[in-house]
């Protein structure tokens, strides 16, 4: 198992112990793991949105000509100003694939992950309703009854 699904936003052994052992380290520690346990699922989402704002942003700033304080000024050298032009829309480009790759996949982590989860769940239900129908009650017994 990675440990990518050992520390998931999820209440899962393992975010228990690190939590638990963040608090005991440092208290912001454990309070940062309660946060993303129990809000990780969003910072994907989160990310993408930004990233998706600054990318926006940042094209709308280039077409109204607005200049960086550190962006590429005009060397002088056209063939060199052209070619870098170029190579810096091929880079954006791939990443922007990238991105969407990056979200297609966590997509689809994210179902395998329900599919598994589901699938605890049928099972839980089966062998409850296996035991139900086999008049074995499991649950706690009080005055000699099940409760």
């Amino acid at each position: 198992m990675s440990s990518q699904a050992l520390i998931r936003p999820a209440w899962t052994p393992v975010t228990i112990a690190v939590m638990v052992g963040g608090f005991a380290v440092w208290w912001p520690l454990g309070l940062a793991m309660l946060a993303y346990i129990l809000w990780g699922e969003r910072l994907e989402g989160f990310k993408r949105d930004v990233n998706h704002s600054t990318d926006k942003f940042m094209n709308s700033m280039k077409r109204s000509g607005f200049k960086a304080p550190f962006g590429h000024e005009r060397t002088g050298n056209v063939a060199f100003d052209d070619w870098r032009d170029a190579e810096l829309r091929r880079l954006d480009e791939e990443r922007r694939k990238l991105n969407e790759a990056a979200a297609d996949f966590e997509a689809y982590a994210r179902e395998l992950r329900r599919a598994k989860d589901q699938e605890e769940f049928d099972r839980y239900m089966r062998e409850r309703k296996a035991r139900e129908s086999d008049g074995r009650h499991q649950g706690p017994v009080v005055d000699g009854h099940p409760a």
